[in-house]
């Protein structure tokens, strides 16, 4: 008898979802960091950076700005981190800030732009490097096409590889923390080797005097050949040195694409042991080595290319390149497998990290409620689930042009196109959430503080203010996609006053009280 009055108890428990486990150690957070970090940017978005600038000092000077904001940025929000170790970390942080509506507009931009953007980003750039050795993954093999006037939906052999990376990874991230944080680390090695065999190949073996770094003026980019108007099309007519600073903002958005995510170690604080330890000193560690080796690439790039081979690497891979440069034809294929580890760790990264930010709303009831369950293995698997969905449509929309002698219809850069609806609308709220490392000083004094940042009140000031220059740049050069990031954001504002009015008459809707059994006997 009492065994069968405690079967509802016994059933209510099994109902009830697993809590999130502390598995993550400070080298697993820090290879999240810079896995993350890693993916294909720093092999391919120095050609259109070089393009936009015209000259080898400026490309560097796009990349080291870009590098100082991201360690400004982590210098700072480890005081956030330790603070408030949270499931979601940066939706978390925004939410007591600022309130639950900045929460929800970054979760929102997260789903739709930010996060899911990147991961079909950087599958897409997986995609163009498994062309190298399987010829017909080809952004022109199309299999099935739907235009609708300036835009299309394609799906061609090198969009479907994509969306299998994306699936395969998903799947692999529901089956429990451990699993996910041991692809990470190990595609992170590999790729973090990979990158260092580049730079110490490009230094040993490719070092050529006829390269940028002693062929090509430095600083004066019109010595070069370069025009602000063949830099930009659509140049809105600002010549001399304040052209050139819009076009250094413009070139950013290459780099700080690929120093981007870093703040994704942020979502699984409430899953790092020791969390006030760790997370900020994976988030240090893990800035400062990426950045200079980003920078000791683009140093080997300009020692071992001419700037007209990196302004017009073949693809924009300017990696691939430089290989072929250094130790010949091999070269291609040794660089193009470790762009596909590199980008294939990254995918895995950001999938896993970014589910969190979708299940904390979920608790918050900022989301829907089956999004907040997290599975067997202690993971939210409806999180990875529906993010894989959306990512996996995301690669799928292009823009149509025509091509200018021949008239046949001609597609827009998918991977430069996602970039630049990705980085003003995530910069904005990487503002946000630097500038909350200085108001909840002020707003909330008492909390303890494990960490804070070093050099307060500088990384915060430094971070903001060029981030904000950044955005005003993107706004002015790059309206319509810049733009149209900002715009999705903004059609957060009424699914965020629907969705809470709903669960407010909910919570005020008179429910019936259903019998609760009987207490087992003693």
């Amino acid at each position: 008898m009492a065994t069968e009055e405690a079967e509802p108890a016994k059933t209510a428990k099994a109902r009830r979802a697993p809590a999130l486990s502390r598995d993550l150690g400070v080298l697993d957070a820090s290879m999240l960091v810079m896995g993350a970090m890693i993916g294909s940017g720093v092999f391919i978005t120095s050609a259109e950076s070089s393009r936009q600038v015209g000259s080898p000092g400026w490309l560097l000077v796009a990349w080291v700005l870009a590098g100082l904001m991201t360690i400004a940025g982590a210098l700072s929000v480890g005081e956030l981190a330790a603070m408030m170790p949270k499931a979601g970390g940066q939706y978390y942080f925004l939410r007591t800030a600022y309130g639950s509506l900045a929460g929800f507009l970054f979760g929102w931009s997260m789903f739709l732009v930010v996060q899911t953007g990147t991961i079909a980003a950087v599958a897409v750039a997986f995609a163009k490097f498994l062309g190298v050795f399987i010829p017909g993954v080809s952004a022109e093999n199309a299999l099935a096409e739907l235009h609708l006037g300036r835009y299309a939906l394609r799906i061609t052999t090198q969009q479907l590889t994509a969306v299998v990376v994306i699936v395969l990874l998903t799947i692999a991230n529901t089956r429990g923390l451990k699993l996910g944080a041991l692809i990470q680390n190990s595609f992170t090695f590999a790729k973090t080797a990979a990158l260092i065999g580049l730079i110490l190949v490009c230094f040993a073996l490719g070092i050529d005097k006829q390269a940028a770094a002693w062929t090509s003026n430095w600083w004066n980019p019109w010595a070069n050949g370069w025009t602000p108007q063949a830099a930009y099309n659509g140049w809105i007519g600002l010549d001399g040195g304040l052209g050139l600073v819009l076009l250094v903002g413009l070139a950013m958005v290459g780099p700080i694409f690929s120093s981007s995510a870093w703040n994704n170690v942020t979502f699984v604080g409430e899953e790092a042991r020791d969390p006030a330890q760790t997370l900020p000193k994976a988030l240090l560690r893990g800035t400062v080595a990426v950045i200079a080796l980003y920078w000791l690439a683009n140093v080997a790039y300009l020692v071992t290319l001419p700037f007209d081979g990196i302004q017009h690497a073949p693809q924009d891979r300017v990696g691939t390149a430089a290989m072929e440069a250094a130790v010949g034809a091999s070269g291609r294929y040794l660089m193009a497998g470790a762009i596909l580890i590199s980008t294939f760790g990254c995918v895995n990264g950001l999938i896993l990290a970014g589910a969190r930010v979708y299940y904390a709303m979920a608790r918050d009831r900022l989301f829907f409620q089956a999004v907040a369950k997290t599975n067997e293995h202690h993971v939210p698997a409806v999180a990875l689930y529906a993010q894989g969905v959306w990512a996996s449509l995301l690669t799928l929309p292009a823009t149509v042009g025509v091509h200018p002698e021949t008239g046949a219809p001609t597609f827009g850069n998918l991977y430069s196109e996602l970039l630049e609806y990705i980085i003003p609308v995530d910069l904005l709220f990487c503002i946000l959430m630097v500038a909350a490392v200085i108001l909840m000083r002020r707003k909330a004094p008492f909390l303890n503080r494990p960490y804070k940042t070093l050099a307060y009140p500088l990384p915060p000031a430094l971070y903001i203010g060029l981030a904000s220059l950044l955005v005003a740049d993107f706004l002015l050069l790059k309206p319509l996609t810049s733009g149209a990031g900002f715009l999705i954001v903004l059609t957060g504002l009424p699914v965020y006053f629907l969705w809470t009015r709903a669960q407010s008459k909910a919570a005020a809707r008179p429910r019936t009280a259903s019998p609760s059994p009987e207490p087992a006997s003693e």
